[in-house]
Protein backbone atom coordinates (compact mmCIF):
# COMPACT_ATOMS: atom_id res chain seq x y z
CA UNK A 1 0.00 0.00 0.00
CA UNK A 2 1.32 3.70 -1.34
CA UNK A 3 1.81 6.35 1.13
CA UNK A 4 -0.64 8.73 2.12
CA UNK A 5 -1.75 11.88 3.81
CA UNK A 6 -4.57 12.37 5.03
CA UNK A 7 -6.54 15.77 6.50
CA UNK A 8 -8.17 14.23 9.09
CA UNK A 9 -11.42 17.02 10.83
CA UNK A 10 -8.86 19.12 10.72
CA UNK A 11 -9.26 22.66 12.50
CA UNK A 12 -6.31 25.01 13.17
CA UNK A 13 -5.49 29.04 13.27
CA UNK A 14 -3.81 30.96 15.92
CA UNK A 15 -4.30 30.85 19.61
CA UNK A 16 -8.63 29.42 19.94
CA UNK A 17 -9.18 31.59 16.70
CA UNK A 18 -10.35 29.13 13.78
CA UNK A 19 -9.15 29.96 10.81
CA UNK A 20 -9.84 26.72 8.90
CA UNK A 21 -12.52 24.43 9.55
CA UNK A 22 -13.14 20.74 9.22
CA UNK A 23 -11.10 20.16 6.31
CA UNK A 24 -11.27 15.96 5.19
CA UNK A 25 -8.65 15.39 2.20
CA UNK A 26 -6.56 12.81 0.93
CA UNK A 27 -3.34 12.73 -1.07
CA UNK A 28 -1.90 9.38 -2.23
CA UNK A 29 1.58 9.20 -4.96
CA UNK A 30 0.22 9.77 -8.18
CA UNK A 31 -2.07 12.35 -7.01
CA UNK A 32 -1.95 16.10 -7.85
CA UNK A 33 -4.42 18.63 -5.92
CA UNK A 34 -4.38 22.19 -6.84
CA UNK A 35 -6.47 24.26 -4.13
CA UNK A 36 -7.98 27.32 -5.47
CA UNK A 37 -9.60 29.82 -2.98
CA UNK A 38 -9.48 33.86 -2.69
CA UNK A 39 -7.21 35.74 -0.84
CA UNK A 40 -7.97 35.03 3.38
CA UNK A 41 -9.59 31.91 2.12
CA UNK A 42 -6.98 29.94 4.92
CA UNK A 43 -4.42 28.05 2.12
CA UNK A 44 -1.93 29.21 3.77
CA UNK A 45 -2.84 28.28 7.67
CA UNK A 46 -3.33 25.19 6.24
CA UNK A 47 -0.30 24.64 4.52
CA UNK A 48 1.38 25.73 7.69
CA UNK A 49 -0.16 22.89 9.94
CA UNK A 50 0.34 20.33 7.22
CA UNK A 51 4.00 21.10 7.27
CA UNK A 52 4.13 20.90 11.58
CA UNK A 53 4.43 24.55 11.90
CA UNK A 54 1.23 25.13 13.70
CA UNK A 55 -0.34 22.53 16.04
CA UNK A 56 -3.96 21.83 15.10
CA UNK A 57 -7.36 23.29 17.09
CA UNK A 58 -8.99 19.74 16.27
CA UNK A 59 -8.31 16.86 13.82
CA UNK A 60 -4.90 15.44 12.29
CA UNK A 61 -2.48 15.71 9.73
CA UNK A 62 -1.70 12.02 9.26
CA UNK A 63 1.10 10.36 7.31
CA UNK A 64 0.52 6.44 7.05
CA UNK A 65 -1.94 6.52 9.86
CA UNK A 66 0.61 8.37 12.30
CA UNK A 67 0.21 11.75 13.22
CA UNK A 68 3.09 14.38 12.04
CA UNK A 69 3.14 15.91 15.04
CA UNK A 70 4.73 12.31 16.74
CA UNK A 71 6.93 12.58 13.65
CA UNK A 72 10.53 14.07 14.38
CA UNK A 73 11.02 17.58 12.04
CA UNK A 74 14.43 15.43 10.54
CA UNK A 75 12.31 12.50 9.20
CA UNK A 76 8.94 14.74 8.50
CA UNK A 77 11.32 16.67 5.92
CA UNK A 78 12.18 13.15 4.18
CA UNK A 79 8.65 12.75 3.68
CA UNK A 80 7.07 16.25 3.08
CA UNK A 81 9.02 18.89 0.84
CA UNK A 82 8.10 22.74 0.72
CA UNK A 83 8.74 25.00 -2.20
CA UNK A 84 7.45 28.69 -0.82
CA UNK A 85 5.89 31.13 -2.90
CA UNK A 86 8.67 34.10 -2.47
CA UNK A 87 12.56 33.35 -1.78
CA UNK A 88 15.00 35.67 -0.87
CA UNK A 89 18.50 34.41 -0.24
CA UNK A 90 20.37 36.97 1.41
CA UNK A 91 24.33 34.93 0.95
CA UNK A 92 25.49 34.70 -2.69
CA UNK A 93 24.86 30.91 -2.98
CA UNK A 94 25.25 29.04 -6.03
CA UNK A 95 22.89 27.42 -8.14
CA UNK A 96 24.53 24.00 -6.62
CA UNK A 97 24.96 24.97 -3.08
CA UNK A 98 20.82 26.07 -2.97
CA UNK A 99 20.01 22.82 -4.11
CA UNK A 100 22.21 20.56 -1.94
CA UNK A 101 20.67 22.34 1.36
CA UNK A 102 17.70 19.78 0.39
CA UNK A 103 20.54 16.76 1.33
CA UNK A 104 20.00 18.47 5.11
CA UNK A 105 18.20 15.88 6.22
CA UNK A 106 20.43 13.18 5.35
CA UNK A 107 23.66 14.70 6.16
CA UNK A 108 24.83 14.81 10.22
CA UNK A 109 24.67 18.02 12.73
CA UNK A 110 28.62 18.54 12.14
CA UNK A 111 28.95 16.61 8.37
CA UNK A 112 29.38 18.38 4.75
CA UNK A 113 27.98 16.91 1.73
CA UNK A 114 29.18 13.81 0.67
CA UNK A 115 29.86 12.73 -2.77
CA UNK A 116 26.92 11.23 -3.38
CA UNK A 117 24.70 14.38 -2.34
CA UNK A 118 26.53 16.30 -5.03
CA UNK A 119 25.78 13.65 -7.27
CA UNK A 120 22.44 13.79 -6.37
CA UNK A 121 22.34 17.32 -6.83
CA UNK A 122 23.84 17.57 -10.23
CA UNK A 123 21.40 14.76 -11.33
CA UNK A 124 18.44 17.03 -10.34
CA UNK A 125 19.52 20.10 -12.16
CA UNK A 126 19.85 17.72 -15.14
CA UNK A 127 16.37 16.46 -14.67
CA UNK A 128 14.96 20.11 -14.92
CA UNK A 129 17.28 20.91 -17.90
CA UNK A 130 18.82 24.04 -15.90
CA UNK A 131 22.55 22.14 -15.00
CA UNK A 132 23.88 24.84 -17.49
CA UNK A 133 23.07 27.29 -14.01
CA UNK A 134 25.25 24.89 -11.55
CA UNK A 135 27.60 27.66 -10.92
CA UNK A 136 25.68 30.33 -11.27
CA UNK A 137 24.95 32.86 -8.55
CA UNK A 138 21.36 32.22 -7.10
CA UNK A 139 20.58 36.01 -6.77
CA UNK A 140 21.44 36.63 -10.36
CA UNK A 141 19.28 34.57 -12.40
CA UNK A 142 15.85 34.62 -13.42
CA UNK A 143 12.48 34.34 -11.48
CA UNK A 144 11.66 31.13 -13.49
CA UNK A 145 14.98 30.01 -12.83
CA UNK A 146 15.08 30.36 -9.33
CA UNK A 147 11.83 28.90 -9.37
CA UNK A 148 13.18 25.83 -11.03
CA UNK A 149 15.81 25.94 -8.27
CA UNK A 150 13.69 25.88 -5.49
CA UNK A 151 12.03 22.99 -7.15
CA UNK A 152 15.15 21.24 -7.29
CA UNK A 153 15.94 21.94 -3.87
CA UNK A 154 12.71 19.69 -2.37
CA UNK A 155 13.56 17.09 -4.81
CA UNK A 156 17.09 17.16 -3.29
CA UNK A 157 15.17 16.27 0.29
CA UNK A 158 13.67 12.97 -1.81
CA UNK A 159 10.45 13.61 -0.01
CA UNK A 160 7.48 11.68 -1.51
CA UNK A 161 4.96 14.71 -0.56
CA UNK A 162 5.86 17.84 -2.70
CA UNK A 163 3.51 20.92 -1.14
CA UNK A 164 3.76 24.21 -3.68
CA UNK A 165 2.60 27.81 -2.41
CA UNK A 166 1.44 29.43 -5.15
CA UNK A 167 4.43 28.55 -7.63
CA UNK A 168 3.85 30.30 -10.44
CA UNK A 169 3.12 33.65 -8.98
CA UNK A 170 5.75 35.88 -9.59
CA UNK A 171 6.74 34.29 -13.04
CA UNK A 172 5.80 35.61 -17.00
CA UNK A 173 3.53 33.38 -18.84
CA UNK A 174 6.16 31.62 -20.57
CA UNK A 175 7.92 30.84 -17.35
CA UNK A 176 4.19 29.89 -15.71
CA UNK A 177 4.37 26.67 -17.97
CA UNK A 178 7.34 26.03 -18.22
CA UNK A 179 7.60 25.11 -14.16
CA UNK A 180 3.93 23.65 -14.41
CA UNK A 181 5.00 21.42 -16.99
CA UNK A 182 8.17 20.49 -15.09
CA UNK A 183 6.02 19.67 -12.08
CA UNK A 184 3.68 17.76 -14.54
CA UNK A 185 6.36 15.53 -15.33
CA UNK A 186 7.58 15.35 -12.14
CA UNK A 187 4.55 13.61 -10.30
CA UNK A 188 4.34 10.94 -13.64
CA UNK A 189 7.80 10.18 -13.62
CA UNK A 190 9.01 10.44 -9.67
CA UNK A 191 5.32 9.13 -8.44
CA UNK A 192 5.36 12.22 -5.85
CA UNK A 193 2.42 13.49 -4.49
CA UNK A 194 1.83 17.15 -5.57
CA UNK A 195 -0.32 19.82 -3.18
CA UNK A 196 -0.34 23.07 -5.15
CA UNK A 197 -2.50 26.44 -4.67
CA UNK A 198 -3.09 28.65 -7.52
CA UNK A 199 -5.62 31.70 -8.14
CA UNK A 200 -5.59 30.13 -12.11
CA UNK A 201 -7.73 27.78 -12.89
CA UNK A 202 -6.43 27.04 -16.02
CA UNK A 203 -3.26 25.80 -13.84
CA UNK A 204 -5.36 23.08 -12.33
CA UNK A 205 -6.31 21.87 -16.02
CA UNK A 206 -2.18 22.13 -16.64
CA UNK A 207 -1.32 19.61 -14.15
CA UNK A 208 -3.34 18.48 -11.58
CA UNK A 209 -6.15 15.61 -11.23
CA UNK A 210 -8.01 16.80 -8.28
CA UNK A 211 -8.97 19.90 -7.25
CA UNK A 212 -10.58 21.81 -4.13
CA UNK A 213 -12.16 24.87 -4.07
CA UNK A 214 -11.37 26.72 -0.56
CA UNK A 215 -13.13 29.95 0.60
CA UNK A 216 -13.41 30.84 4.47
CA UNK A 217 -11.84 28.78 6.01
CA UNK A 218 -13.67 25.21 4.37
CA UNK A 219 -13.13 23.27 1.61
CA UNK A 220 -16.69 23.78 -0.45
CA UNK A 221 -16.67 21.81 -3.45
CA UNK A 222 -13.43 18.86 -3.67
CA UNK A 223 -13.08 16.31 -6.60
CA UNK A 224 -11.68 15.93 -10.36
CA UNK A 225 -10.79 19.29 -12.16
CA UNK A 226 -13.98 18.50 -14.77
CA UNK A 227 -16.16 17.86 -11.83
CA UNK A 228 -15.30 21.09 -9.66
CA UNK A 229 -13.82 23.53 -12.18
CA UNK A 230 -17.61 24.71 -13.73
CA UNK A 231 -18.37 28.21 -14.67
CA UNK A 232 -21.11 28.39 -11.86
CA UNK A 233 -18.73 26.82 -9.06
CA UNK A 234 -16.13 29.58 -10.08
CA UNK A 235 -18.64 32.46 -9.91
CA UNK A 236 -19.49 31.45 -6.31
CA UNK A 237 -15.72 31.31 -5.46
CA UNK A 238 -14.79 34.51 -6.44
CA UNK A 239 -17.88 36.43 -6.54
CA UNK A 240 -17.52 37.51 -10.24
CA UNK A 241 -20.25 37.16 -13.37
CA UNK A 242 -20.18 33.78 -15.13
CA UNK A 243 -18.75 35.29 -18.69
CA UNK A 244 -15.05 36.07 -16.80
CA UNK A 245 -15.34 31.90 -15.91
CA UNK A 246 -15.91 30.67 -19.33
CA UNK A 247 -12.80 28.31 -20.15
CA UNK A 248 -11.76 25.62 -21.91
CA UNK A 249 -9.53 23.97 -20.06
CA UNK A 250 -8.48 21.03 -21.62
CA UNK A 251 -8.51 23.47 -25.15
CA UNK A 252 -5.46 25.73 -23.19
CA UNK A 253 -3.55 22.81 -22.06
CA UNK A 254 -3.54 21.53 -26.03
CA UNK A 255 -2.94 25.19 -26.92
CA UNK A 256 0.50 25.54 -25.17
Amino acid sequence: MGMKVKLKNLCSGYGNNKIINNINLEVALGDSLCILGPNGAGKTTLFKTVLGFIKPIEGEVLVNEKDIFKISRKELAKIIAYVPQVHVQPFSYTVLDVVLMGRTPYIGNFSSPSLKDKLSAEEILYKLNIYNLRDKIYTEISGGEKQLVLIGRALAQESQVLIMDEPTSNLDFGNQIRVLEHVKSLVKEDNIALVMTTHHPNHAFICSNKVALMDKGSIIKYGSKEEVLTEGNLKSLYGIDEKYCSFKGETYEKNI
